[in-house]
């Protein structure tokens, strides 16, 4: 039996895609006064010297950093309320809830469902003003001792792992109890590839631009405008000119009537379009008519 598959599903990167800022220089380091230069460079001779994932080579820094004054996670979830995002958000969320879908879409059960898939701190977006719209936030986790800080990390999402939530989405495998690996027909996944739109900033993303492009899914490279350096516009372009990544680039403005807003809205739509074709398309196929005398 066949299932319903009637969700349409934006998918984003975090940092540089959602907010112009690293979550852990906006709202972790002035809380812990932890000067955010000599952070990096520490994360970055760990990943030289030593061969350390990016991912395990910032959350190991973090854990030193704090010593044993460490946070519990409880705490680190409150200085998400203080992350900040790109014009548009999290009103875009919001508005994306009434009036993109048309009636006919709405009529087929048609809906739209937003997810993060992030190498930052899941704890700190689950926190921000962004969690109450979105179905399922995936990024690097921390345990916790038996008086509740932080000690070790449980979960990290490294960029080519990103691949791995992306297909979470598709299988409707939320629940991380749940082994992705564990084989579902095409027929009964609830989101299909072609029902799915990724955003992301940069060369991070290009795996999970690889996955949306071998799957009939679509993909969107998003820049910062207001860096003078253009460092992600020139990024964004490799991806799309040279390297033929995505598509589609955008300033990182979710504002209506912006190019990335327009990008979305569009997107949405003709996803929509295209499942209510199919779905009558699928009843006329298999409809067999009365017999007329």
């Amino acid at each position: 039996m066949s299932t319903p598959q009637n969700t349409i599903a934006i998918v984003y990167d975090y940092d540089q895609t959602l907010s112009p800022s690293y979550m852990q220089d906006e709202v972790v380091f002035p809380a812990f006064g932890i000067k955010g230069e000599n952070f990096w460079r520490r994360c970055s001779e760990l990943v030289r010297d030593s061969g350390y994932d990016n991912e395990l080579a910032y959350m190991k820094v973090l854990l030193d950093q704090l010593g044993m004054d460490r946070p519990t996670n409880a705490e680190l979830k409150k200085l998400g309320a203080k992350l900040n995002f790109y014009e548009g958000l999290p009103e875009m969320f919001e508005e994306f809830r009434e009036g993109l879908l048309k009636t006919a879409h709405v009529a087929h059960g048609i809906r739209v469902e937003h997810y993060i898939i992030s190498s930052g701190m899941k704890v700190l977006i689950d926190g921000s003003r962004l969690a109450p719209f979105v179905r399922a936030i995936f990024g690097c986790e921390f345990a916790e001792d038996e008086q509740g800080r932080i000690t070790f990390p449980k979960r990290v999402i490294s960029h080519t792992q990103k691949t791995q939530y992306l297909f979470r989405i598709n299988k409707g495998f939320l629940d991380m109890a749940q082994d992705v690996n564990d084989h579902m027909d095409a027929a009964i996944r609830p989101i299909p590839f072609a029902n799915m739109i990724y955003v992301g900033d940069g060369p991070t993303d290009v795996p999970c631009f690889t996955v949306m492009k071998k799957n009939g899914g679509q993909a969107i490279a998003v820049y910062n405008a207001d860096d003078p350096e253009r460092v992600g516009f020139k990024k964004c372009y490799q991806l799309s000119t040279h390297a033929d990544r995505v598509k589609h680039i955008a300033p990182a403005d979710y504002r209506k009537g912006t190019h990335l807003r327009m990008l979305l809205e569009q997107m949405v739509e003709e996803t929509a379009d295209r499942i209510v074709e199919q779905r009558k398309v699928a009843v006329e196929s298999g409809t067999v008519r009365a017999p007329r005398h």
